[in-house]
């Protein structure tokens, strides 16, 4: 008999077991029984080509229509092209090699699976040497016993591990699997009524009806949503277990000399959220909380006033930024906003004014030297850097309030640093603010231990913004009237950026079919020579040494650039009222939320702004339908959810930093918020009762079996 957490290689063979490994990260029995069918296919239907993307593995049924093959001109040999259809589209299959095999075996008129990496040849979507399993009295009497079904199990595959292989390796595994103890607490079993964990696994993979599907899909749902529920729960109540230092109002300090001297009046959501992070930077508990914001929406002055309110207690506040660049903006930003009252030790500061210091990592020893002190001795009230603030060689007078700007972009262990930053062990105030509007489920289990705040209106002056999707393989001539276009708005006095995704330095790391990433080194010189001649091209990728960075980052600001080629290192926080237009190179190479922070950019003044998303990408496609969608709209909330669907939700959990697989197979952050409210409350009960989870040893497993160990680890850390 086998167990849950027990190594395929003597249940499967070596040779089996080291494709599955390699190909899918599938080691043990649990790995493989959680590598769910993506979808089930009933008898004699057929697939959707249409939505097939390149450079995917995919799997499709599909009949065969036509049947042709010819000599090759390039080698010896012949070429059998099959061309399949879904009824719908058509998809070509080109064979290399056996051609006489294939001949006999691809006759038309026949269903079968086809899996292979899809790929374009002559603008048409091809399979080459796709792998298939036939639906007739010639295929494995195995998988024949699945495909007879009524229900099909197609799975998530790979080259070399097609879907029918792993249907065969999950049947070896069924057949001798003994879950001997449901992890689940038997009155939580009885309250949901949810069916053991063992009639779900087999149920999931070899489902007799639609019925016992849906059943073992809610029963491993909640499992999904409970293990990650449970590692926020226990972090919660670590949370509230550490002490921090209170920072009350202080009347007549320097948040109020600040709000006098104003020249606008706050948001109503801007005066809310400040009176809330008063009240919890008055606390004897670390805040913990996240601000998130549209572009533009006035975040940083409210970080600032509640920095403010730390600094008239007599403790310091640090912002840390992703990038030297966006430290440096953000510096800059809090000098020009306080004016005197952040010149303390200057000429003409005011009274009771504060320092803001920059302190990044590659900064000269002179100056380095002077920022440390400045922290150390608290003459710095406000420090403002990359994550080179909370490094071990940093020392803080008494550091009693950490704001991170766009969370998402700090490893794991910076962000675990913070806590032991505070002074006399105690833990800082945390803010987290991100432009990335958020789905409440994602909130509820990402950041399922911080309070969650929004600023939804925009401050007065906010211009709109147009987007334009320019298809230049369908209409070439387009690309020319991007650039005419940016010349037009450059001859208005206005300035330009062009975001590319790649620097150019660096070797290309796509594989496959699509041509590498356009590279800002590539692209500058040849606008500067050809489309925007005339024109100061500048330049500004992550990789230039950060003096050169912000030589070239203030040549813009300043209006010496009229258009700067640049990487994501402007995503967030580059504020340059007088650039009105973008253009994004290869835009179907960026994520939905990502394009939504990139626009944000333009748009910041008085003038309307316009952002280009270039694309070679073909209309029909997955890819083209975000496009579209960013196009549509500018509401960042609405395309949170969007980029949700699009994207794997694992990536949500951190697995592209983790460098591990997705712990959510079938839990949607965003169609199942009931299951995911109901686990975070059983939860939180649970470890209120038993915060190590010492008498619910089969729920501290399923952790393991549901989010692996270095998951698990991350997401403690973040």
């Amino acid at each position: 008999m086998s167990e849950l957490r027990d190594k395929l290689t003597p249940l499967l063979g070596a040779k089996t077991a080291k494709a599955l490994g390699k190909a899918l990260d599938i080691h043990t029995v649990s790995d493989l029984l959680r590598h769910y069918p993506r979808r089930y296919a009933e008898r004699g239907e057929l697939t959707d080509i249409g939505g097939l993307e390149i450079g995917e593995h995919v799997t499709v049924m599909a009949r065969v229509e036509k049947v042709t093959s010819r000599q090759m001109k390039a080698r010896y040999g012949t070429m059998l092209e099959v061309v399949i259809t879904d009824g719908k589209r058509k998809l070509q299959c080109a064979f290399f090699t056996q051609a006489a095999k294939h001949t006999k075996d691809l006759v038309v008129g026949k269903s079968g699976l086809f899996a292979g990496k899809v790929t374009v040849f002559r603008d048409a979507l091809q399979l080459a040497n796709p792998e298939y399993e036939l639906l007739d009295e010639t295929a494995d009497p195995t998988a024949m016993e699945t495909f007879l079904a009524e229900m099909i199990p197609v799975y998530p595959a790979a080259q070399g591990v097609p879907t029918w292989s792993i249907v065969k390796c999950v049947r070896q595994v069924l057949d001798t699997l003994d879950v001997a103890e449901d992890p689940m607490p038997p009155e939580l079993l009885a309250r949901y009524g949810f069916t053991s964990l063992d009639q779900a696994l087999r149920n999931i993979h070899r489902p007799s009806n639609w019925g016992e599907l849906e059943n073992a899909r809610k029963r491993l749902k909640w499992d999904e949503a409970m293990a990650i529920q449970l590692i926020f729960a226990q972090r919660r109540y670590s949370a509230v277990s550490r002490p921090a230092l209170a920072n009350p109002h202080k009347d007549g300090g320097l948040l109020d000399a600040f709000d006098k001297r104003l020249p606008f009046e706050l948001t109503s959501g801007q005066k809310d959220i400040g009176e809330t992070l008063a009240a919890d930077l008055s606390g004897v508990h670390p805040m913990n909380r996240l601000l998130q914001g549209e572009v533009g929406s006035g975040k940083t002055i409210v970080a600032l006033r509640a920095m403010l309110q730390v600094v008239d207690s007599g403790r310091q506040a640090a912002m840390l930024a992703p990038t030297e660049v966006l430290a440096s903006q953000h510096a800059r930003s809090l000098r020009e906003m306080l004016g005197d009252l952040g010149m303390a030790g200057e000429l003409g500061a005011a009274d009771n004014a504060t320092k803001v210091t920059l302190l990044t990592g590659s900064m000269g020893v002179k100056e380095r030297r002077q920022a440390l002190l400045d922290t150390v001795s608290g003459a710095s009230g406000i420090i403002v850097g990359t994550h080179a603030i909370i490094q071990d060689t940093v020392s803080f007078a008494d550091l009693g309030f950490v704001v991170v700007d766009e969370q998402h972009r700090f490893g794991v262990e910076q962000r675990d640093a913070l806590r032991s930053r505070g002074a006399d062990s105690t833990s800082p105030h945390v803010l987290v603010m991100t432009a990335t509007p958020i789905p409440r489920t994602v909130a509820m289990t990402v950041y399922g231990d911080l309070e969650i705040s929004a600023l939804r209106e925009m401050p007065v002056g906010r211009s709109p913004i147009a987007t334009t999707v320019v298809p230049v393989a369908e209409k070439p001539a387009w690309l020319d009237r991007v650039w005419q276009r940016v010349a037009e708005e450059v001859g208005k006095g206005h300035q330009a950026y062009v975001v590319c995704p790649r620097i150019g330095d660096e070797p290309a790391s796509d594989k496959g079919d699509k041509r590498p990433p356009l590279a800002v080194l590539d692209v500058a010189p040849e606008l500067e020579n050809g489309p925007l001649k005339g024109l100061k091209v500048g330049v500004l990728h992550g990789r230039m040494p950060a003096d050169e960075k912000d030589a070239s980052m203030q040549a813009f600001t300043a209006g010496k650039v009229d258009v700067l080629v640049a990487t994501t290192v402007i995503e967030v926080g580059v504020n340059v009222p007088n650039a009105t237009a973008m253009v994004i190179l290869d835009a179907d190479r960026f994520g939905v939320s990502q394009l939504h922070q990139l626009r944000g950019r333009v748009g910041r003044g008085k003038v309307p702004g316009i952002c280009l998303l270039v694309t070679e990408t073909l209309d029909g496609t997955a890819t083209r339908e975000r496009l579209a969608a960013v196009e549509s709209t500018t509401d960042g909330f609405e395309l949170s959810r969007l980029d949700l669907e699009l994207r794997r939700e694992g990536d949500i959990l951190g697995s592209s930093q983790s460098g591990k697989k997705s712990g959510l197979k079938l839990l949607s952050l965003l169609r199942d918020e009931e299951v995911i409210a109901e686990a975070r409350e059983r939860s939180q009960e649970i470890v209120a009762e038993d915060p190590a989870l010492g008498k619910y040893l089969g729920l501290a497993h399923m952790i393991a079996d549901v989010v692996d160990a270095e998951r698990a680890e991350y997401l403690d850390k973040t």
